[in-house]
């Protein structure tokens, strides 16, 4: 048989790594329950060739074999898919158009309740705890902060912030709007800061799968930036979906990226700003 010259070659190599990322996306998914074959390819394929690199593996089958046997390479992997974390108040505008969500959305509402849809660390919910307090609305407020990956979760519940890190991270508060000082919304325990337990206790982790799982409330807010860029076409309109049948009338739902005409029930939506992924549910 002639031996394949270049591009051809190329070819074989891709299609192969192809085939073998569907097969440990597979098995992820029969040994450990977690499914993300239908995340968008080229991002998850990023994700699974920068772990490999990191653990000198030369083949996907070979990452496969440690994940299907090894409960630390899992969990290492199950990390690398997960969502992107998110830091406390690490983009500005997007969190000036959050503060004047809380107050045209949840004002009206007697006992609202916010969704954090795969949440992206703590310290996401955190910040909305404290927006949430500055408008003196934290004490009828409920926020639902869910996680699939059930380390993530724990790391979660039990998260504290260096010190070293409150600096810039009062910086970017005063960026978006903000006017107080950070530090008087945290507890300092030695070299770390944890948010005051009043704040805390409004919110609600769980774990929860946005790829199986169904509508499990009804929210006045519905925020997942991070985790629906991560979605192929197919899981994205199902999330979609599961956001409107977990929404209230007049709820407003923020996303990754403007609805395009084709979005599952975008009709049903109208924008609360110009040009930005912010929309209010009137249908």
């Amino acid at each position: 048989m002639a031996a394949l010259n270049g591009p051809a070659r190329q070819g074989c190599v891709a299609a192969v790594d192809e085939l073998e990322i569907d097969l440990l996306l597979e098995g992820v998914f029969q040994r450990y329950g977690f499914d993300f074959r239908a995340y968008d390819r080229p991002g998850l394929k990023r994700r699974v060739l920068g772990l490999m690199a990191e653990r000198a593996l030369a083949t996907v089958s070979l990452l496969q074999d440690r994940v299907l046997h090894d409960p630390a390479f899992a969990s290492a992997l199950l990390r690398a898919l997960s969502v992107r974390p998110a830091f406390l108040f690490d983009d500005p505008e997007q969190v000036r158009q959050t503060r004047e969500v809380l107050a045209g959305c949840l004002r009206a509402s007697a006992l609202p309740k916010v969704w954090l849809a795969e949440c992206a660390h703590a310290e996401e919910a955190w910040s909305l705890a404290i927006l949430l307090a500055e408008q003196q609305m934290h004490h009828r407020t409920e926020i639902f902060a869910t996680v699939a990956n059930e380390e993530l979760l724990a790391e979660a519940m039990q998260a504290s912030i260096p010190m070293e890190r409150m600096a810039q991270y009062q910086e970017n508060y005063l960026k978006s709007g903000g006017t107080a000082n950070l530090d008087d919304y945290f507890d300092v325990r030695g070299e770390r800061a944890v948010l005051l337990p009043a704040l805390r206790s409004r919110i609600t982790w769980a774990q929860y799968n946005l790829v199986t799982d169904a509508s499990f409330n009804e929210f006045q807010l519905i925020v997942c930036r991070r985790a629906l860029a991560d979605f192929g076409p197919l899981l994205r309109q199902r999330a979609l979906r599961l956001f409107h049948d977990s929404l209230a009338l007049f709820g407003v739902l923020g996303i990754d990226r403007e609805l395009a005409p084709g979005d599952t029930l975008a009709a049903s939506y109208r924008p609360v700003f110009a040009h930005q992924a912010w929309y209010k549910r009137v249908a």
